[in-house]
């Protein structure tokens, strides 16, 4: 009696042992969301024109609606009354994923960041190989703003930048 208790400990031990394994690797959770499919329709509510609030510097950021697979972008600072800095965007369907392509002053090719996390007020693209950014996190606000985070490898140097948008009213 005793014995069979011990074959069955140790069968169903081992049985647990590797049967969780797979669930508590360090892999999985990279598998299960390499293996998430993203729709690019579900990014819609980013579309629209964006600004933050006047100051030193004012940011526009404009997005298409999502036709054929992508979303066109395109970023603007204006300082002094000057253009400083602009950017062309584009987010597009590929069929390795959704990546968001940026043209920091029109230079190609673009730096690719691959979205990771989509919900209906989020969406997150990572690039760990890139300098900085390393991540870009667009979120719809409840007030129907939108905030954009840049961020880097957490140090000093890379801190996180946000930028709080509202939406540009249409002209009649």
């Amino acid at each position: 009696m005793r014995r069979k208790t011990l074959g069955t400990f140790l069968l169903g031990t081992a049985l647990m042992i590797f049967g969780l394994a797979p669930a508590i690797s360090p892999t999985s959770r990279a598998t299960q969301s390499e293996k998430q499919t993203f729709k690019i329709e579900d990014l819609a509510w980013l579309s629209g024109d964006w600004e933050t609030a006047p100051g030193r510097a004012q940011i526009d950021e404009h997005w298409t609606k999502v036709a054929g697979g992508s979303m066109i972008g395109m970023s603007r600072t204006v300082a002094g009354g000057k253009t400083v800095f602009f950017e062309y965007l584009r987010i597009e369907a590929r069929g390795a994923g959704i990546y968001y392509v940026a043209h920091p002053k029109a230079r190609t090719p673009g730096t690719d960041f691959k979205l990771t996390r989509l919900t209906a007020q989020e969406a997150v693209f990572e690039n760990p190989a890139h300098d900085f950014p390393k991540r870009i996190i667009y979120r719809k606000n409840g007030d129907g703003a939108l905030t954009a985070r840049v961020e880097g490898d957490g140090t000093e140097k890379e801190k996180p930048q946000d930028f709080h948008y509202r939406p540009i009213p249409r002209a009649n």
